[in-house]
């Protein structure tokens, strides 16, 4: 079977993925009447064996409305005016999105404020402060 490359070592068996072809809405004359050139790609997240769980749940986060119930990701494609170009547009994109949800995110290190941030910081609320009170009227 001829699989779809993602990333080195990240593939996506084609059989998993099912396009649908429709006619395109917006302007083109009679060729957008005449030919299906819009492309709707279905891919199934949760049922899936090419992808871990883990980007599995990312890529459930990240698809949105996009996904169906069921876990199905749909992305629909007419940007172009041939069929070929909005199904490499489609797949282009489910490439972005898997990319996407394989990046792990750093953990963040938890830091302490330096003295020289916390001295600033005190010191812009006293200017800050003084500001308000030469606003006041004086006290007679």
């Amino acid at each position: 079977m001829a699989s779809f490359a993602i990333a080195p070592g990240l593939a996506i068996d084609e059989s998993e993925i099912a396009f649908a072809f429709l006619r395109a809405s917006g302007p083109g004359g009679q060729n957008v009447n005449k030919v299906e050139t819009a492309v709707q790609l279905r891919f199934d997240v949760r049922r899936s064996p090419s992808l871990d769980d883990y980007v599995k749940h990312r890529l459930e986060k990240f698809a949105g409305s996009r996904l169906t119930l069921d876990g199905v990701l749909i992305l629909s494609a007419q940007r172009f005016r041939s069929q070929e170009r909005n199904r490499a547009d489609a797949l282009e994109r489910l490439r972005q999105l898997v990319i996407k949800s394989a990046e792990r995110p750093k953990r963040r290190v938890a830091t302490k404020p330096t003295f020289a941030s916390r001295k600033r910081r005190v010191d812009t609320k006293v200017k800050r402060g003084e500001t308000k009170r030469l606003r006041t009227d004086p006290v007679e």
